[in-house]
């Protein structure tokens, strides 16, 4: 089968990037010829004077991507075409050439762009749902959420609200994955069609294997921004009376802070690592005892857990959203009072005075991970969508 992929990186590498990566690895490996569109945001520094105003109407028509799209589809003809971020240099305007072609569009909605214009559904550390559903997100622009600009926002917003009214949403789509049944909730009550929100969580590709000790300290991985709950875990691990070791590993924004708080605090067994390669993430993962994961927002499907899970590591993760629904409470992991510093840190506690619960808790993740996260179990979620489209893999 013919396949293109559409995809918008961010200016930080993040999990949709990777998930992209893996997908096109994973469907490679069974055959498939998979034909990548690619754009940066890298890409809006060379915008020069006029970038906010090219921005902004790319955000809501990007014609220099329709136009490659289009071109692509007459040099490849693709049997169908799978689409990720498409904010802001792709814009929803990339599913019409796929349209005009015939071909089936896919749409991996990898967060909440299409119900929130800060694509998190989080204001001021708090859980927001002021424009689900709205056919304008002016509470967003009054807010301010994308990027504390108005201009920004109301550019997201516009884009949002032009294609809500053209009908894009309900007409050029023909499948959207969510990553998790919470996320389909959302989605399905901001107005996308609900027959056609199907859950295919993200996966591990290639299997790194369990690890093989208890572990030497806890981990966290991913990025370091506001809605991942860093200064939650911060403000746990300064008022830790046992001498836990903590290795934080990823980049970002509030990493410069994050410095500064350790330093400041003389948070002596926390260690920021930075960003490391693939391999080296997972030597930190097999080298866990558990890992952390204090979100604040409603996360899609994090990548960080999957890999946890596929390396035998238990997770201690926010009582919110989805990762209720990923992480099981007293089997895969624990749970504690999402925002709260206090239950976090008693619950690590915890969690690290019992070294044998945790090691069964780890077993179970892996389990999890082999009946519901790996490639063969994902690979087998496409076919299934295709079969939906009336497509045969094998084509």
């Amino acid at each position: 089968m013919k396949i293109l992929v559409g995809h918008n990186r961010y200016q930080h590498r993040g999990g949709e990037d990777a998930v992209v990566e893996g997908e096109v690895r994973l469907l490679e490996s069974h055959g498939h010829t998979v034909t990548t569109y690619i754009r940066d945001n890298a890409d809006l520094k060379d915008y020069g004077a006029f970038s906010m105003l090219k921005a902004g109407i790319e955000t809501t028509w990007a014609e220099q991507s329709v136009q490659e799209i289009r071109a692509i589809i007459k040099k490849e003809k693709p049997d169908l075409c799978h689409f990720h971020n498409t904010f802001p240099l792709l814009s929803p305007a990339c599913y019409k050439p796929c349209v005009d072609s015939g071909i089936p569009v896919i749409q991996t909605l990898h967060n909440y762009r299409l119900l929130c214009p800060a694509a998190t559904l989080l204001r001021e550390g708090k859980v927001c749902e002021d424009c689900l559903g709205r056919s304008v997100a002016w509470p967003g622009i009054v807010h301010d959420c994308y990027r504390g600009s108005r201009l920004a926002t109301t550019a997201v917003a516009a884009m949002l609200a032009t294609h809500r009214m053209i009908g894009t949403w309900q007409n050029n789509v023909d499948i959207y994955i969510a990553l998790s049944e919470f996320s389909r909730g959302k989605f399905i009550a901001g107005g996308l069609p609900e027959d056609r929100i199907f859950v295919k969580p993200n996966f591990v590709y290639p299997d790194p294997g369990p690890k093989l000790g208890v572990g030497d300290y806890v981990l966290f991985v991913g990025r370091l921004s506001e809605e991942k709950g860093l200064r939650i875990l911060l403000d746990a691990w300064s008022t830790l009376q046992a001498d836990i070791p903590l290795r934080i590993v990823g980049d970002g924004p509030l990493k410069g802070e994050l410095e500064r708080t350790v330093h400041a605090k003389k948070l002596s067994s926390v260690e920021i690592s930075g960003r490391l390669s693939t391999q080296e993430t997972m030597d930190a993962m097999h080298g866990a005892r558990f890992l952390v994961f204090p979100s604040i927002w409603y996360e899609g499907f994090p990548v960080t857990i999957a890999e946890a899970f596929a390396c035998g590591v238990p997770v201690v993760a926010s009582y919110l959203g989805s990762l209720v629904e990923i992480v099981q409470n007293s089997s895969t992991g624990l749970h504690f009072s999402a925002g709260s510093s206090q239950a976090l840190a008693e619950t690590v506690v915890w969690a690290w005075a019992h070294p044998e619960i945790l090691q069964n808790m780890g077993r179970a993740a892996r389990a999890d991970y082999e009946a519901k996260y790996s490639a063969e179990n994902n690979y087998a979620h496409f076919v299934s969508l295709w079969n939906h489209l009336g497509i045969s893999a094998s084509a």
